[in-house]
């Protein structure tokens, strides 16, 4: 008989310290995304469930493979515990589904840079036996103070996990380890019967202290964003990933300089492997849509020479594509949306493949999902052709 692995991500939808928190986006992907995704990629994990109240997390959680489950108001407040979020999610899975969990995962999605790994190795913990608990730890060689004084202010620090007049070396201490609070594995019966966490005999797994982050205020996000690049797998799509492309054009599909002319006529320089991706693009049946804040003959000329509809002279260039989106009966979660500037925010937002090129602003960078090694009006539009359509551009049915 096989093991029920029964991963539950609690994410409602209030938060003070960082407002729809568990839906901001770190590489370009919610924060709750992330987590189901982790779970998805575990091998032993076999059911992923996210609780919550929240509506717009719980379109997320499904966008992104995991099953919803309502929380009640009466357990989604600030002082509701992950804990009563678990065993109500475990009740709703088995009332569904008619089976009953053997394993449950507690997986918080504030913390951004679970790995697929990670999640199995606590689910394996205690579906092999070796525990009844489990948790992910990072490893810890900090000297710990407390303060304590008197009645007068009296006193001063000593050691918590040391002896302040001897300081060993690191490598001569007992190793100590932090709890990340990123994901934690029980027995279901067990956590049925101390509706708590930890009971029985508790697995540490270690990570690597590099990938520890707990995201509780705005900072937080600040730097998720800005490790993100440098913590996460590259990823690009596939063909079978994506049903639209949108691209934004300066910037973009040139390299952001304008020429003129002593009458004021304005010139950009675009890139010819940029038409051939898209040229292949339009061949395999890609619709391909420019999508730009300024209105200019320039853009108009290029998109007729490219043969793609074109948007133009749009100050509200997320609202235009999701009413694109709504007229070509294209699910925005499968757009891939290429910027390079501030003003493609709010696109980058709405769609599931926020692309920037290798030239943007940093802030977008932090906010995409996949950043091309080119700049734009190099010939960035070609390398995402090339992800979707391999380097030779061949279509689906050459």
């Amino acid at each position: 008989m096989s093991t029920t692995v029964l991963a539950v991500i609690p994410a409602r939808g209030g938060s003070k310290g960082v407002p729809a928190k568990n839906l901001a986006p770190v590489a370009g992907v919610p924060l709750v995304s992330r987590a189901v995704r982790a779970c998805l990629g575990a091998p032993l994990v076999t059911d992923v469930v996210v609780s919550t109240d929240d509506a717009a997390i719980a379109s997320a959680a499904r966008a992104a493979g995991a099953e919803a489950i309502h929380r009640p108001a009466a357990i989604a407040g600030d002082t509701a515990t992950s804990e009563s979020a678990v065993l109500h999610a475990m009740d709703a899975f088995e009332a569904t589904s008619g089976r009953r969990a053997d394993v449950v995962l507690l997986v918080q999605c504030t913390s951004p840079f679970i790995t697929a790994g990670e999640v199995n190795e606590a689910a394996e913990r205690v579906a092999s036996g070796a525990a009844d608990t489990a948790l992910t730890v990072a490893p810890s060689h900090g000297f710990l103070w407390r303060e304590e004084l008197d009645d007068t202010g009296a006193g001063g620090g000593y050691g918590v996990n040391h002896d302040k007049a001897h300081r060993p070396r690191r490598q001569d201490r007992e190793a100590e380890y932090l709890e990340t609070g990123a994901v934690y594995a029980m027995t279901a019966e067990g956590f049925r019967t101390h509706r708590h966490r930890f009971f029985g005999t508790t697995g540490l797994v270690v990570t690597d202290p590099a990938r520890v982050l707990e995201i509780d205020d705005p900072h937080d996000l600040a730097r998720a964003q800005a490790l993100a690049p440098l913590l996460d797998t590259p990823v690009t799509p596939g063909f079978d990933e994506v049903d639209a492309v949108v691209l934004d054009f300066d910037g973009t599909q040139t390299d952001d300089r304008v020429h003129l002319d002593s009458e004021g006529h304005e010139f950009v320089s675009a890139h010819r492997g940029d038409g051939l991706g898209i040229a292949a693009l339009r061949r395999a049946g890609m619709p391909v849509l420019i999508l730009s804040t300024e209105q200019n003959a320039v853009v108009a000329a290029r998109a007729r020479k490219l043969r793609i509809p074109v948007l133009h002279g749009i100050d509200r260039k997320d609202l235009a594509l999701k009413q694109w989106c709504e007229e070509q009966g294209i699910d925005p979660q499968r757009v891939l949306y290429a910027g390079n500037d501030v003003n493609d925010l709010p696109c980058f937002h709405l769609v599931g493949w926020p692309v920037a090129v290798a030239s943007a602003h940093d802030s977008v960078r932090a906010a995409a999902r996949a950043v091309t090694l080119t700049p734009g009006g190099s010939g960035a539009v070609r390398e995402i052709a090339a992800w979707l359509l391999g380097p030779e551009l061949h279509t689906p049915n050459s």
